[in-house]
């Protein structure tokens, strides 16, 4: 897998400990980009600490059922998306606007006790993320008529001639970022074991979404 300018084949290239951005209703795949508008003091030092470093970063959610530890901070999903910073802007104000292109996916081993003010986390990569991911003949026909049933819904359109010139592959994970579902949904198309699995979870949660929509829609007629 290529990110910017730096290349991970084998587990050797991913760190074993990285810090860990929790964000919810955030979602970051392989090879995807995903833009990030950095204010909060500890995530301004997070980003000057992994600029300055690997450049990588954990994109993962909070725990889905809402707990958290003696501190308050919540607990952490077992699943996140590695990022590298692939671009930075600093905006004059004290932000900072970075785009992460992600790298694998990981597996939370256990949380650091560390002194920054951020978090930090050991991990296990998913191997299989790292190399180039070939299309793995996703129903390709299946998903376009999900997404488009989703916008005309919700009277929407789209770029079909970039959807058109995408690979699957890029088709699915970027249809999977920015379908407006919630953390629940985004976990499970994170999770999903490879690339197949994710379009099939993603047009079973947009023919869900879709129906319960209809079924709103015809109980306001009632």
């Amino acid at each position: 897998m290529q990110a910017g300018n730096a290349h991970y084949r084998t587990k050797a290239d991913v760190p074993t400990q990285v810090a860990v951005f929790p964000l919810a209703g955030a979602l970051l795949l392989p090879g995807a980009r995903l833009p990030l508008n950095i204010f909060e003091p500890r995530y301004l030092q997070m980003v000057d600490e992994t600029v300055a470093g690997t450049r990588l970063i954990g994109i993962i959610q909070p725990a889905l059922d809402g707990s958290a530890r003696a501190d308050g901070e919540p607990e952490l999903c077992a699943v996140g998306c590695l990022g590298r910073i692939a671009s930075f802007t600093e905006t004059g104000d004290g932000r900072y606007l970075i785009a992460l292109q992600g790298v694998c996916r990981f597996r939370v081993l256990d949380e650091i006790a560390v002194r920054t003010a951020f978090r930090q986390c050991r991990i296990a990569p998913f191997l299989a993320d790292l190399p180039e991911q070939a299309d793995a003949g996703i129903d390709r026909p299946a998903l376009l008529k999900a997404f488009r049933a989703y916008l005309r819904a919700n009277e929407l359109d789209a770029d079909w001639e970039s959807v058109s010139r995408a690979d699957d592959a890029m088709l699915v994970n970027a249809l999977s970022m920015m379908a407006p579902y919630g953390p629940a949904e985004k976990q499970a198309l994170l999770e999903a074991p490879d690339l197949k699995a994710r379009a099939e979870t993603l047009i079973a949660i947009t023919e869900m979404t879709l129906a319960r929509e209809a079924d709103d829609f015809g109980s306001s007629l009632q």
